[in-house]
């Protein structure tokens, strides 16, 4: 498989990216460093190249109860103009990808999915379709994702939109135009834990959009950031990375995200499987943790308390925002509560930790 450019690929090259391949994407690892760009996103505001995240559109008169079917949140409450956080589960209950779905217009809808995840996803989803009533269209290729996130992520927006951002609400979507260009849908979400907004583009605009970002947030500091500090910014929030935290091995139950499974409201692919194991109960269930000592956790890592093993790293890392090691493992249910001391075995060191209630940072601008 030849390996993607996004449209604002040059602008990386330009910034003396260090450029990784990236499920089938060259994309900015960082650029000046992640510690400094994850504060500069904590504490002032960034943006970043998102371009390799799929783009699902699903429309027609029987769009929401295909949605309803594949999806375990509940889409008939989202307005139009609102997204919603939800997840596609195999029969069995476990995870397919975690997504955002947009609703655009009454018929009009958009799935956003994890770039690794992109052709099994359209492949699952499209194997569900009904024989009429539904139409869905891969938007990937045709769209550029351009993200601004921090604590002045809204004050720069403000800047390239007469649109009445403030009365945005997190997880509201709107259609406007932005940076002198017209109809560009964008919505107020993030992978970040800070106030942000997320835009979508034709490719042809993207580098002018890019240029135009910069412009306005000069005053205020902004800077480009790569994947390696998206990643810090996530987990301190414990927000879920499908492949790490997640994936076809664990159900919502397990992994936390009960909250975006609404069993009341009717069938959906794999409902009755989580019926059975919320009534068996789980054996593991996922947590964040802080160390109490030096140290650099990883994926993989075993989580020992007393000697015996129970359980397992799946993504670890250093945190800017707290100066210590962190990170999400699973644990023997009953070992899962908030303050439950327990060690991380670091090069068959144990090394001292605590889980803690999530985010692990709780001074972000997310409103």
């Amino acid at each position: 498989m030849s390996i993607k450019r996004t449209p604002f690929y040059k602008r990386h090259l330009e910034a003396d990216a260090k450029i990784v391949d990236f499920v089938g994407f060259k994309m900015p690892m960082f650029y000046k460093g992640i510690v400094p760009e994850h504060l500069k996103v904590r504490n002032n505001v960034g943006m970043f190249d998102l371009s390799h995240m799929g783009e699902f559109s699903v429309k027609g008169p029987g769009a929401l109860a295909f949605i309803s079917k594949i999806t375990t949140n509940d889409p008939s409450t989202i307005a139009v103009g609102q997204c919603q956080y939800s997840a596609m589960l195999y029969e069995n209950g476990t995870f397919v990808d975690d997504l955002l779905i947009y609703r655009l217009g009454e018929e009009d809808y958009m799935l956003v999915v994890n770039a690794s995840n992109l052709q099994k996803d359209w492949e699952w989803a499209t194997s569900h379709l009904p024989s009429e009533g539904v139409e869905m269209t891969d938007l990937s290729d045709d769209l550029g994702l351009l993200a601004i996130q921090g604590p002045k992520a809204e004050q720069v927006m403000a800047k390239l939109t007469d649109y009445d951002i403030s009365s945005m609400d997190f997880y509201d979507n709107a259609v406007a135009k932005i940076g002198g260009h017209e109809n560009v849908l964008f919505s107020r979400t993030g992978y970040t834990g800070e106030d942000g907004f997320e835009i979508y583009l034709d490719p042809d605009i993207c580098l002018d959009l890019w240029d135009k970002t910069a412009s306005a947030g000069k005053e205020f500091d902004i800077e480009p950031i790569g994947l390696g500090a998206r990643d810090t910014l996530r987990l301190e929030m414990k927000y879920a990375l499908y492949g790490n935290d997640i994936d076809d091995t664990v159900n919502p139950w397990e992994a936390g995200l009960g909250w975006i499974v609404k069993l009341e409201k009717g069938d959906f692919i794999g409902r009755d499987q989580l019926i059975d194991a919320k009534a068996k109960g789980i054996d593991k269930r996922l947590v964040c943790f802080r160390l109490l000592e030096r140290g650099f956790p990883r994926h993989g890592y075993p989580v020992v308390k007393n000697g015996v093993e129970i359980g397992e790293v799946t993504s670890g890392t250093f945190s800017p925002s707290l100066d210590t090691g962190v990170g999400l493992c699973y644990v023997k249910f009953g070992e899962h509560k908030p303050e439950n001391r327990i060690q991380i075995m670091i090069r068959n060191h144990p090394v001292n930790a605590v889980i803690e209630k999530p985010p692990l940072y709780k001074r972000g601008s997310h409103k």
